[in-house]
């Protein structure tokens, strides 16, 4: 089983929005959120994979295209 691999599929919206979540919790007192060091693995992995495939994060735009992002992710009231 420890072989086995399993695929994620996001959208660009998705993924723009769980990387930079992720970079803010890899700059946190992790010990704080994560109590399983084993966790760390795939955390570290999943965000190197979504830096690679997301050429949004060098944009001088960022930000806006972040929050523009959120804004389609959120459920509308």
């Amino acid at each position: 089983m420890g072989g086995s691999q399993v695929t994620i599929k996001l959208t660009s919206d998705e993924a723009l929005v769980l990387s930079h979540w992720l970079e803010k919790l890899q700059m946190t007192d992790l010990s704080r959120v994560v109590d399983d060091p084993a966790v760390w693995a795939p955390i570290h992995r999943i965000a190197g994979t979504l830096d690679k495939a997301l050429p949004e994060l060098f944009a001088s735009d960022y930000d806006q295209r972040l929050e523009a992002a959120r804004q389609r992710l959120r459920p509308e009231d």
